[in-house]
């Protein structure tokens, strides 16, 4: 008898998504990624700018040039692999953003 290991779900990844983007799709990228409200993650790189006399702001160009586009094609985050029931031992997964109606 093998043991063979369960499926496991795609890797997070860091991209910057096509739809639900207000300038290069880095603060929503970066709300997917970590689970939070994009308008969140604009605020607080408003504030960092403030309070760095606008030196913080140097991060959001940076990351739009290394953060990958996500393809048309590709379903928003989480991936449809990781909607696991909790019942299997698995994590929930996180909200999806923008939250579906």
């Amino acid at each position: 008898m093998t043991y063979t290991a369960p499926p496991q779900p795609p890797y997070k990844q860091l991209r910057r998504p096509v739809t639900d983007r207000m300038v290069a799709g880095v603060a929503s990228g970066l709300g997917r990624y970590f689970a939070v409200d994009p308008t969140l993650v604009r605020v607080v790189f408003a504030v960092a700018g403030l309070l760095t006399g606008g030196l913080a702001l140097l991060a959001y160009p940076i990351m739009w040039f290394l953060m990958p586009e996500e393809p048309a094609d590709a379903p928003a985050w989480p991936h449809p692999a990781q909607a696991a029931s909790p019942a299997d031992g698995a994590q929930p997964a996180p909200p999806a953003y923008p939250p579906a109606a």
